[in-house]
């Protein structure tokens, strides 16, 4: 391969994958408010071969130092040789639309003011194994959190020191050193990273220790069936 097709190669792989991303993002609030599974629908899509199951699944977004840079670049690219890439600047603002979906569910919850409010975050880093948090949803979050008069109790196995970094003394926002110290007189439990320690919690603990139970999960972690049995209200992305 010549030099220029392999530079070209390398940002059209991350863009393409990001695309997927926002595809199925835009197609979960779609299916919300359809009244479909977004689950069913990626189970339905990822059988057929020509589409496979890879980065198939709805969230709150994608954050990190490559989509986001390379989807830019491209964009960027195209304009300097005139060219208008369409898709990667729809997907670009579907991605930038897609983390906020977490703040206008608790908006319709709980209210535009959020004064008073206290919300525990499970997850800072913008995916699991990393405390890489260069445009993470959870960033996007918390500053729409904190501009609508609530705080945030963050946890997250290994990106709190980088968050301290990034937040320095933002007095809206504490760390708790474990998931379920973050849930203490919450308002509603927020998941952002999917981590693997939150896979399997501790249902009865997360409602005895929040205020409320409520559950906004930014990762389709859970089958939400199986939590509300617990009698935890659960709102999902494109999960009904």
């Amino acid at each position: 391969m010549d030099v220029r097709s392999a530079e070209l190669t390398k940002y059209a792989a991350n863009a393409m994958l990001a695309t997927r991303i926002s595809f199925m993002n835009e197609l979960a609030n779609l299916a919300e408010t359809l009244g479909a599974d977004i689950e069913l629908v990626r189970q339905g899509i990822g059988s057929d071969p020509r589409i496979g199951w890879h980065f198939l699944y709805a969230g709150c977004g994608y954050g990190g130092s490559c989509f986001p840079k390379d989807v830019k670049a491209l964009i960027r690219t195209g304009r300097e040789y005139g060219h208008d890439l369409k898709v990667l600047g729809a997907v670009e603002a579907a991605n930038d639309a897609q983390k906020h979906v977490l703040v206008d569910k608790i908006v319709e919850r709980f209210g535009e003011d959020l004064t008073g409010r206290r919300f525990a975050m499970w997850g800072l880093a913008f995916k699991p194994n990393t405390d890489d948090m260069r445009e993470a949803p959870s960033r996007v979050i918390a500053e729409a959190l904190f501009k609508r008069g609530a705080t945030v109790t963050a946890y997250d196995p290994v990106a709190m020191q980088e968050a301290e970094r990034i937040f320095g003394d933002e007095p809206r926002l504490s760390y708790a050193g474990r998931p379920k110290s973050a849930l203490d007189e919450a308002d509603a439990l927020l998941i952002v990273t999917e981590w693997k320690e939150f896979r399997s919690p501790d249902f009865e603990a997360i409602k005895s220790r929040l205020k409320q139970p409520v559950i906004f999960d930014g990762r389709n972690m859970y089958d939400p069936a199986m939590v509300r049995e617990q009698g935890i209200e659960y709102h999902a992305i494109g999960r009904v």
